[in-house]
């Protein structure tokens, strides 16, 4: 009898640690808190333990606090951490070159050409590309358009000619800035302030909430807002602890995923406009909006990046964005 009830009770213990188990994602980002991405990480977070019930806890890492951006991607491949949410361009190294489409001067006018291909099927096709390689994407990010930094003025291609220019690890990047006779300089996040404040590198390319959180806007004199690229993000999981998750709960965090995205986008141009006021107001930098000529300028300049790189992202990849959002590198 005493046995029967130790094993009652054992089972009901056991049965109140499932109910009351929780899944823990550790979600590790590279950038600062109070970016449009850092705030979409927190608000997924928060999102994700509203709608699971608590059944799931999100646990967010900020400014490489668990690896660095080198680093992080083998480590949700393995399991380390569970999500991430890295640059496009990350995944040319990996070995899907098609998101370096993303990384060319120019391809998209707007916000409105950019949500065309990572709200529609082109983005998707793409996402699914990372499922070979033990990654699911769930979503992109936007974090904006952009603009070349230094310690003199940017008005023209010429501008930039012999300057080393700090850029995100992308043979696609490398080129755009060689169009321009700069030398690029592939180099961590985390250590871009520190490498302009010492004069490793004199420039980069960000969009305007990155330059001002990192404090680039202390140790750079001059932004140019040329708008020339586009830095996204894509939100991606662990695959095979997504696919281990209870069908609900994914559902659940799907659509936590789904607002999150929602919010994440609604965001990105808010903090940037408020992060060039923050720059203008600091004194410290310079800020210069180029001609309508000027622009169309430097769109010719790095033109030939299209058709150079054609091969690396693929031209039908790169046909199937020309498609969708009227743009013609030809036609400059």
């Amino acid at each position: 009898m005493k046995l029967s009830k130790l094993l009652l009770g054992l089972m009901v213990g056991c049965a109140a640690l499932a109910v009351n188990a929780q899944t823990v994602i550790k979600f590790s980002h590279v950038v600062a808190v109070d970016t449009p991405k850092g705030k979409a990480s927190e608000f997924f977070a928060k999102k994700a333990a509203e709608l699971t019930k608590g059944k799931v806890k999100v646990e967010v890492y900020a400014n490489s606090a668990l690896y660095k951006d080198k680093e992080e991607m083998e480590a949700l491949q393995m399991g380390s951490v569970q999500m991430l949410a890295p640059s496009l361009a990350k995944f040319g190294p990996l070995g899907v070159k098609e998101f370096e489409a993303f990384d060319f001067p120019f391809i998209f006018d707007d916000t409105a050409d950019l949500h065309k291909i990572t709200q529609g099927p082109v983005g998707a096709s793409l996402m699914a590309k990372l499922e070979p390689k033990g990654i699911k994407g769930l979503a992109y990010w936007d974090n904006g358009f952009k603009s070349f930094s230094a310690n003199t003025p940017i008005k023209s291609a010429a501008d930039m000619k012999g300057k080393k220019f700090r850029i995100q690890s992308s043979k696609v990047l490398e080129e755009e800035i060689r169009s321009v006779g700069g030398i690029p300089q592939v180099m961590a996040f985390s250590e871009v302030y520190q490498a302009l404040q010492t004069g490793v590198v004199d420039g980069t390319e960000n969009p305007i909430s990155n330059f001002y959180t990192q404090k680039m806007h202390e140790v750079q004199k001059h932004l140019s807002l040329t708008n020339h690229g586009y830095l996204g993000y894509a939100v991606i999981v662990n695959k095979k602890f997504w696919d281990g998750l209870p069908a609900d709960v994914r559902g659940q965090l799907e659509q936590a995923m789904t607002e999150s995205t929602a919010y994440a986008n609604k965001i990105a141009q808010e903090e940037n406009d408020a992060a060039l006021e923050g720059v203008k107001k600091s004194g410290k930098t310079t800020v210069y909006v180029p001609t309508k000529d000027e622009r169309l300028a430097l769109k010719k300049a790095m033109a030939p990046v299209h058709s150079k790189m054609a091969d690396r992202v693929g031209k039908d990849t790169l046909q199937t964005i020309y498609k969708a959002t009227g743009f013609d590198p030809n036609a400059l």
